[in-house]
């Protein structure tokens, strides 16, 4: 107790319901389903905020990861194309847009990581009917002889299922062969949100929750960790956010395998669910986006970290977050496509310094991390070379094979270590 109040009230508290979870909060006891709902049912965003905040500081002080990493999605293609209503990536083979890269192009493109300080490839795309498990073996081995320092986050659940429907074998299957081939982790793409109801509005052939749980489940029993999300911001009620943050929660009560939690927002441009709630031009608000980062740290109390996706909510929401309870800013990205074919407007990627001026900016500790968060490098006396500029619009095209601002002297760093 200090000053007659339990450590998680505030002053400047205006919603009473708040009171008995921020008492809660400063004891640091596990939050309930009544807790949750009342939560993102206030408005005292501030509030919400410093109680993560103070959850957050227990487990990871001032630190702030990031990751200098490398987005690859090697095919759009995906039968899920008319069923997932809420995708703008997607598209039938032989639709405008469609893409499949062969593994040369895949090897070319992450050619980006020679002389960069890239430490994870993070792949994933669509579910294409005829590329088999053979294809991303032999991408995953070519990206290791290629790039052996560099770990590889690949494929998720709904694509790992997806593959063993093709080729008749069991989920387990899949994994320890994709693990053979130099996968570390999963990415947490595809949980979307659990509620069947929402899930038949959305995306009514995808994975069920549990289907998707179940993936994570054997990943986590053959000791790949893997990240875990909630797709935020279309037809699901407050109610199916807290149960499916509850999901995951006992998930990670039975396995501890889960690394970060990522809200994700939904983007209403060019994709079918937009255009029928009459969203197109609109997204979620930082309002909500703080809220969904600040209560997923609140309620996920085994899951280590979380992460502020900022290519769907813009790096200065993002920024704003590291004070709501995140701890981990993503990374350099390089190329992303998934969420600008969903209209994002923010950069295609961030450089090294751009990144490390965010989080000082924060009046944070920025930390270098690879995939499983381990730390690769702090930055005590580090000084940005350049002037930061603000990142502002989607890259042009040419910024595929480059990491902007790259400091000469980090490929002498990554070589000595």
């Amino acid at each position: 107790m200090k000053g007659g109040r339990a450590e998680g009230r505030t002053g400047g508290q205006t919603d009473a319901a708040l009171f008995p979870i921020g008492d809660k909060v400063g004891r640091g006891e596990r939050l309930t389903r009544a807790d949750g709902l009342a939560l993102f049912a206030s408005s005292d965003l501030l509030t919400i905020g410093r109680l993560a905040d103070l959850a957050n500081r227990r487990t990871n002080g001032d630190r702030v990861y990031f990751a200098a990493n490398q987005h690859i999605n090697p095919t759009n293609v995906c039968i899920l194309r008319n069923t997932c209503v809420f995708c703008s990536f997607a598209r039938m083979p032989k639709e405008d847009g469609a893409y499949t890269r062969s593994l040369e192009e895949v090897f070319a493109e992450a050619a980006a990581a020679q002389g960069n300080p890239t430490r994870e490839f993070h792949i994933v795309g669509g579910l294409h009917p005829k590329l088999r498990l053979d294809y991303y073996l032999e991408m995953f081995r070519g990206l290791k002889a290629r790039h052996p320092d560099v770990m590889i986050k690949a494929l998720t659940a709904v694509e790992v299922a997806h593959l063993a429907r093709i080729e008749k074998m069991t989920v387990r299957d899949v994994l320890v062969a994709m693990k053979a081939a130099g996968v570390n982790t999963l990415p947490g793409g595809g949980a979307e949100v659990f509620s069947p109801a929402a899930r038949a509005t959305i995306a009514d052939r995808k994975l069920t929750g549990e289907e998707w749980l179940a993936v994570h489940r054997e990943a986590h029993g053959l000791g790949i960790p893997s990240n875990c999300t909630m797709l935020y911001g279309h037809v699901e009620t407050l109610a199916d956010r807290v149960d499916h943050l509850l999901a995951l929660r006992a998930l990670q009560d039975e396995t501890g395998g889960f690394l970060t939690y990522i809200p994700l927002a939904y983007h209403p441009d060019h994709n079918e669910l937009g255009e029928a709630l009459g969203r197109t031009g609109t997204a979620t608000t930082g309002f909500d986006d703080l809220k969904n980062i600040a209560v997923g740290r609140l309620l996920l109390d085994n899951i280590p970290h979380v992460k502020t996706h900022w290519p769907m909510v813009t790096p200065f929401i993002s920024q704003i977050a590291l004070g709501f309870g995140c701890d981990d800013l993503e990374g350099t990205v390089v190329f992303e496509r998934v969420y600008h074919e969903a209209g994002a407007g923010t950069p295609m990627w961030l450089s090294y310094d751009q990144i490390i001026t965010l989080i000082r900016g924060a009046g944070r500790e920025p930390v270098e991390r690879d995939s499983l968060y381990q730390t690769v490098r702090t930055f005590e006396g580090y000084e940005p070379s350049l002037t930061p500029v603000r990142p502002e619009g989607p890259a042009p095209q040419g910024a595929l094979f480059q990491i902007a601002h790259r400091r000469p002297e980090m490929a002498a760093v990554d070589g000595a270590e």
